[in-house]
């Protein structure tokens, strides 16, 4: 079975995102979830929706990856969510993720946004990263 872009992208962020240290200290460990555990304490960060465009040439393949995170958190006020975006931002933007099947072409954030839920006590970041892959050769 082949390993897609996207699954083996998604998979250097969160082992990534998982061992920083700067991050889990903000969130008190490596809470970083693609599914939430029922009952998990905040704060802690999800992996979104994943958009794949095929970004192919003529002469090779290729993925252009569009990833949403997610940052939660019910301290007072933006300053804890905000440091988890400013954490999540510096392991990732730019950075040259070792993919399993995959190269790395590039890993930039496009826009990140922080705001209070309806709920009136959550505080939520949306980040929106965009990604370049094309397969190893063998």
């Amino acid at each position: 079975m082949s390993l897609s872009s996207a699954w083996d992208l998604q998979r250097a962020i969160w082992q990534t995102l998982s061992s920083d240290p700067d991050l889990t200290a903000v969130l008190g460990g490596p809470a970083i979830h693609d599914d939430i555990p029922q009952g998990e304490p905040f704060p802690y960060v999800t992996i979104g929706e994943i958009r794949t465009n095929d970004w192919s040439t003529q002469s090779s393949k290729g993925h252009e990856h569009f990833l949403m995170l997610h940052a939660w958190s019910r301290a007072r006020g933006r300053r804890q969510v905000q440091a988890a975006m400013h954490g999540i931002e510096a392991a990732l933007d730019g950075a040259a993720l070792t993919l399993s099947k995959h190269n790395l072409i590039n890993l930039r954030l496009v826009f990140w946004d922080a705001r209070r839920d309806p709920d009136g006590k959550t505080y939520h970041a949306v980040m929106r990263f965009r990604a370049v892959t094309e397969p190893k050769e063998i």
